[in-house]
């Protein structure tokens, strides 16, 4: 990257920033650092509401996604209004995290950063990365293929447009 370009900034966002968003910045960071963009790119999580803020990933994603190969890492934070400036793209898990950051941006100037995660599926055809907080195994397992899938797709994307 040359040195006067900063860094493309991600945020992902889920409602409670301890499963899908953090599972996303788990994922997307591996990637990267695997790839040509380690320093072009910055990504964190945050989540739409602040229960959680402090606590780690929740176990059963940070132990589905210790299963594949990733490191887990993080704290819970919610999103805050600057992130809107801050960041170039936001990406969220389902409509109604969707909304809710919207409604952050009620001028509405920086709508078109914010997006579902799941525009960047290559592979899965799903309208939202659902919530598996209160279901069982399967839905942590299709969290982490969406995500997967998603976060690929994204970094194909970025590396296209900050070649």
């Amino acid at each position: 990257m040359p040195a006067n370009r900063k860094p493309f900034r991600v945020l992902f966002v889920c409602m409670g920033n301890i499963c899908r968003s953090p599972a996303a910045e788990i994922v997307c960071k591996k990637m990267l650092g695997e790839s040509d963009l380690a320093d072009s790119v910055e990504i964190d999580s945050a989540g739409t509401i602040g229960y959680h803020s402090g606590n780690g990933p929740d176990p059963r994603m940070a132990a589905t996604l210790k299963a594949r190969g990733y490191p887990i890492f993080g704290r819970a934070r919610q999103i805050r209004r600057t992130d809107l400036d801050d960041f170039d793209l936001i990406l969220v898990a389902d409509e109604e995290n969707l909304a809710d950051v919207k409604r952050l941006d009620p001028e509405g100037s920086r709508h078109a950063k914010i997006r579902l995660l799941v525009e960047y599926c290559e592979t899965h055809d799903a309208p939202r990365v659902p919530d598996p907080y209160y279901g069982g195994q399967r839905g942590f397992e299709e969290v982490a293929d969406l995500v997967e899938d998603a976060c690929g797709g994204l970094l194909r994307d970025l590396g296209k447009r900050l070649a």
